[in-house]
């Protein structure tokens, strides 16, 4: 998804009889006389490019869903709209039978349904969009179109592509991964069209209670869908003109909605970013899961530096290890200040700082034959494992992620300063593909089932991060005592993985405030570069529940709360009802906003 240039000598166009595809333009170019652009400067920009949002109603029996064998499809929507563009240029409705008119949208009448179907593959094709979006495409609107041409023997109709040979079939496939539990979906290819299913991109990118379309866009655009049950659909259709116009705009209305979530959602830029950023192509993104865009990343970096990487066989393994540091919560409500202390970048500061790779690792055979100096050459970890310093060899894991949190920088720096709304969504999505780049690279070497583990580095890791808690317990309660002149002695409720909870004492919140700011500037000073503790946030009133639960109201200056903060409790959980939530807020509201604690007993 990036940008690469063909300079006017290089290239010939090929003639209109021997082209190979359904490209506006089709030329002859060695790869090697290709110019590719970085992905920045005026390279940043997005391509204008041309996206078909599709919607298909079908009508179905009563109490069954629509089977392609006997179901017919009767309406295809289409909006196509340009990138960058506000509103789109063809809103139009292929209509089985006779349908009324809708304004500002061209209505196809036909009498029989393959009729529809061919000429709907035509539009595709003369509309040639580069993006094709839809809700749940991938696992109905697409198989139900190319199973229903099949059954009325419209030969010609699975050619999507940009390929004139190359048929579209969808296939079943099965998606994997920690974060998403077991999938089966099915993938269909358009050859030269990308495909963007909204439903599979917001199920991987937010946590909601519900995700049917309806609540999906109440969620997230404030609106709905047109009001027309599933089970009206077929009685529409057998009605008159005006009933299956009102089809047509419910139709209609489905088609839009994922355009306007994708750009509400910024997910067509996010996603090219996250590509850019990667080197991974763009389908990859949401069919698989987080390991390859690392690989990629470092097949990269290998590259450049003549080194190879070793194809592992990936039996699954049980080797455990230890985790991140939770230190023992000090249960309670609190109505003064706690100020939260996080590391910035945790796992992957840890990784640069002490030089840990799969290029650096060492054992006890090659320190000696090396005849290298402990703690000047190498280190060795906190769990006993041992890696050389940069002054020996710098890590590709190092040298990633100075690229990768550089380059978020930079971005951050340009988005501070960027006044171009569509400027602004680019780098807004690249630091976010960047920051999330940045914290898998320490998940990929602690993965047993992945392409590259290594225990020795995911636990050299781990092993730092709970020093560190610990050490940030330690360093803050010997420094801000009364001894030392402060008001209180201050004590650490809560720490977990990268984060620590401090009560400093006073009832103030700019002296909490002021006091957090100072711990995290004196801690950050015990520490190697780049690792950094940063005060961020106050939580008052705070209620410590157990580990991984509590909620407090969240503040970021002291002239008014940001919002009410809960973690792990049930309004944050989806795996219970509504009134459990409902209940649950509305006692969290009574003990942190009106602090009312009689009242929320009651």
């Amino acid at each position: 998804m990036s940008w690469v240039e063909a300079a006017q000598a290089k290239f010939h166009m090929i003639p209109e009889r021997e082209r190979h595809s359904n490209c506006q333009i089709e030329a002859y170019v060695h790869y090697r006389d290709l110019i590719a652009h970085s992905n920045d400067g005026e390279w940043a920009k997005m391509a204008p490019l041309r996206i078909l949002s599709f919607d298909i109603e079908c009508a179905g029996r009563k109490g069954v869903f629509p089977e392609a064998n006997q179901d017919p499809v009767i309406q295809i929507a289409n909006v196509v709209t340009r990138y960058g563009e506000p509103k789109p240029f063809v809103r139009n409705v292929f209509c089985l039978d006779t349908c009324s008119l809708i304004v500002n949208t061209q209505i196809f009448e036909f009498g029989e349904e393959d009729k529809m179907l061919m000429a709907w593959r035509d539009f595709l094709e003369k509309v040639d969009p580069d993006v094709i979006i839809g809700y749940n495409i991938a696992n109905f609107d697409f198989p139900y179109l190319l199973d229903r041409a099949k059954h009325l023997k419209c030969t010609k109709f699975p050619y999507w592509t940009r390929l004139k040979s190359q048929m579209s079939q969808a296939k079943e496939t099965n998606f994997s991964s920690k974060q998403m539990g077991n999938r089966d979906t099915k993938a269909t290819n358009t050859n030269g069209r990308l495909q963007l299913d909204l439903l599979q991109l917001i199920q991987r990118d937010h946590q909601l209670r519900s995700y049917t379309l309806n609540s999906v866009c109440a969620h997230f655009l404030g609106e709905q869908k047109e009001d027309v049950h599933h089970t009206m659909i077929t009685e529409l259709f057998n009605g008159t003109p005006e009933s299956r116009r009102r089809l047509a705009v419910y139709c209609l209305k489905d088609a839009f909605l994922p355009q306007r979530l994708m750009d509400k959602l910024m997910c067509l830029v996010n996603y090219t970013e996250m590509a850019r950023v990667t080197g991974v192509p763009f389908n990859y993104l949401l069919a698989r899961g987080q390991q390859i865009k690392f690989i990629s990343q470092l097949f990269r970096k290998a590259l450049e530096q003549h080194l190879v990487i070793p194809n592992l066989r990936t039996d699954s393994s049980d080797e455990q290890y230890e985790g991140a540091t939770v230190i023992e919560p000090t249960r309670g409500y609190y109505d003064v200040p706690i100020a939260t202390l996080d590391f910035a970048s945790l796992y992957p500061s840890i990784i640069q700082a002490h030089n840990l790779c799969y290029t650096t690792l060492l054992n006890k055979q090659a320190v000696e034959k090396m005849h290298l100096v402990k703690d000047e050459d190498y280190i060795v970890t906190p769990n006993g494992d041992m890696f050389c310093t940069s002054k020996i060899r710098k890590g590709l894991l190092t040298q990633i992620l100075e690229e990768l949190l550089g380059a978020r920088k930079r971005a951050k720096k340009e988005l501070a300063v960027e006044t171009d709304t569509f400027k602004k969504a680019v780098l807004n999505g690249r630091q976010l593909a960047l920051k999330i780049s940045a914290n898998s690279v320490y998940g990929i070497t602690g993965a047993t089932v992945g392409k590259l583990p290594c225990l020795a580095i995911a636990s050299s890791t781990t092993s730092y991060g709970r020093q560190m808690i610990e050490r940030t317990k330690e360093e803050v309660e010997k420094r801000y005592t009364i001894a030392k002149g402060y008001s209180h002695d201050a004590q650490v409720i809560y720490g977990d993985t990268d984060s620590v909870m401090v009560k400093f004492g006073p009832k103030e919140l700019e002296t909490a405030m002021k006091l957090g700011e100072d711990a995290a500037a004196y801690v950050s000073g015990e520490f190697i570069k780049p690792i950094k503790l940063e005060f961020e946030k106050v939580y008052f009133p705070y209620l410590l529940i157990n580990k991984k639960r509590y909620a407090g109201l969240y503040w970021t200056s002291p002239e008014k709360y940001d919002k009410m903060d809960s973690k792990g409790i049930e309004t944050v959980r989806r795996d219970n009802c509504r009134l459990v939530q409902n209940v649950i807020e509305t006692i969290l509201r009574k003990i942190l906003i009106d602090q009312d604690v009689q009242g929320a007993q009651e």
